[in-house]
């Protein structure tokens, strides 16, 4: 009898630990992304108005005394009107997308490298890639805003060496946002390449020699499809960040580079239209959340 109600109570606590192990992921996306997100969709769907909060409320009550709800779509038409919006969105992805192919062609080497190498070797690698985490971000873009200014260190240099007669411009300009992102996320594209390629049979690659295959064949054959997933994961860690970045286009382009981070921050502090700052909100994270849609339904389709 006894041993009954012990099994009985192993039984509950079993379920009741596997109800927290799923309860604890759904409870933090609940209250960490769903619940921000349906207040910024319900502050797009309402109208500015010079008070506080500086938005219409989704409830009301008319004069008649009824209650209303009040669902206004203005603001993603204004986006649409104005060219300002296109064009930044435009730019926002011309320079992600930019910055996330150069982290690719960059990173796919380095890590392939981190993988053949011996062990002590590779630990060395591996935390060379990791220790810039180790300062602040803001101090490594301050950084390159003395590396790259016209009296900066490269221009400095260049002249020294005699291959430049005046500075080049830098600072202040696309090319330095290139730079500073591809500099600052491209530990993301290295780390989930180097999982990935570390996870390869070696007796593959072997085995394509032996039947004659040349290294480039081998690795166009059997290495780079085998790499998908990690150049996907990296892809996206890179792309979705790069997007909404605010503060280094902000820094090293100097307001010359305008890119979406930059516009919302115009709209909630120097316009306080929260209404529009929402809806640009909306659009950029529809236009991040697509592409990681896409990627889990070919994951997903390829596992069946």
């Amino acid at each position: 009898m006894q041993r009954s109600r012990f099994g009985h109570l192993v039984e509950r606590l079993q379920s009741s630990w596997k109800f927290l192990v799923i309860f604890i992921p759904y409870a933090w996306l609940l209250i960490f992304f769903l619940a921000p997100f349906f207040m910024v969709l319900k502050i797009s769907l309402a109208e500015l108005r010079i008070a506080s909060p500086p938005f219409t409320p989704m409830i009301a009550t008319d004069p008649s005394g009824a209650t209303v709800i009040r669902l206004i779509f203005d603001n993603f038409g204004y986006l649409l009107q104005d060219s300002l919006y296109l064009n930044t969105y435009l730019s926002s992805l011309k320079i992600s997308i930019g910055s996330t192919l150069m982290c690719l062609l960059i990173g796919y080497p380095i890590a392939y490298a981190i993988v053949r190498s011996t062990p002590v070797v590779r630990n060395i690698l591996l935390l060379m890639i990791i220790l810039p985490f180790w300062t602040s971000f803001l101090l490594r873009v301050y950084a390159w805003m003395g590396l790259l200014a016209d009296q900066g260190t490269i221009n400095d240099m260049l002249i020294w060496l005699g291959l430049i007669d005046a500075p080049i411009r830098m600072l202040y300009t696309e090319f330095a946002v290139y730079v500073g992102i591809v500099y600052t996320y491209l530990p993301f594209m290295i780390l989930p390449l180097y999982a990935n390629m570390e996870k390869l049979d070696a007796s593959l690659l072997e085995a394509a020699s032996d039947l004659g295959a040349k290294p480039v064949t081998t690795f166009l054959t059997v290495v780079l499809p085998l790499t998908v997933p990690g150049i996907a994961a990296g892809s996206l860690l890179v792309f979705i960040p790069a997007t909404g970045e605010y503060v280094i286009p902000d820094l090293l382009g100097g307001g010359n580079v305008l890119m979406i981070g930059r516009v919302l921050y115009n709209e909630f502090n120097a316009n306080t239209d929260w209404p529009v700052a929402s809806a640009v909100a909306i659009v950029l994270l529809l236009l991040l959340v697509l592409p990681m849609m896409l990627y889990q339904h070919i994951q997903s389709k390829e596992a069946k």
